[in-house]
């Protein structure tokens, strides 16, 4: 048996390729596997004892590549799970403060519905309503920077994901199943609902896209005559 291959490139003095020694390794412990498989030295029992070296051999660096490859698949699911929690984290972060300060809106909003238009005029009344109405636009303007956006479904067809119903009434005038009436504005925050909006539902009014007996289709012959 020759000596183990030298790790220096001859010609350069400098440390020969990774590769090329592990491949002199391999071929050695080979080697030695086969003698020590086959004392007799035939022919026939090295080179089949070489052949179950190497099949083995494969068989290490088939299960040492899958091993490898699930861990960098397991690395991968590590980092996308860091990123979508760091995103959700940004955007969903400020959740329970403008669950806090959507209650705020609703008060200035309550505020100035319980003010009566007729005592409005010139005034100190008139500039405190004015005054609170900017303070709400101000606010939402600020919910809305950070994703926080009104559900106002008035005349809208009611939606379970985003809309909750708190009683439901005859309303002919609307077509059926559609929002007549809004309780309580609601709020999303990102892709996600904040809070739903409490409504009141039509029911007994014409289905959704159809016309009344009374009222002609939009471009008949009747309404372009009216």
């Amino acid at each position: 048996m020759s000596d183990k291959p030298t790790t220096k490139n001859s010609h350069s003095g400098r440390p020969a390729d990774p590769s090329v020694e592990l491949a002199a390794d391999i071929a050695e412990a080979s080697a030695e596997a086969a003698n020590e498989t086959a004392p007799d030295g035939s022919p026939e029992a090295v080179a089949q004892a070489l052949a179950d070296a190497l099949a083995k051999s494969q068989a290490e660096v088939a299960e040492l590549k899958d091993k490898v490859l699930r861990t960098l698949a397991e690395m991968e699911n590590v980092r996308r799970r860091a990123d979508k929690e760091a995103a959700d984290a940004r955007a969903y972060g400020v959740t329970k403060f403008a669950g806090d300060m959507v209650g705020v809106a609703d008060n200035l909003r309550r505020a100035l519905e319980a003010v009566p238009q007729d005592a409005l005029g010139e005034g100190p009344l008139k500039a405190l309503v004015e005054g609170v109405e900017l303070t709400e636009r101000d606010l939402t303007n600020k919910l809305e920077r950070h994703g926080v956006k009104p559900i106002d479904p008035l005349g809208q067809k009611f939606d379970p994901n985003l809309h909750q119903a708190m009683f439901e009434a005859q309303n002919p005038e609307l077509p059926n199943g559609h929002v007549m009436q809004v309780v309580q504005v609601g709020y999303t925050i990102g892709d996600r609902v904040l809070r739903p909006a409490l409504v009141g539902v039509a029911r007994g009014g014409p289905k959704a896209g159809a016309s009344t007996p009374d009222t002609p289709p939009p471009g008949s012959t009747e309404s372009r005559t009216a």
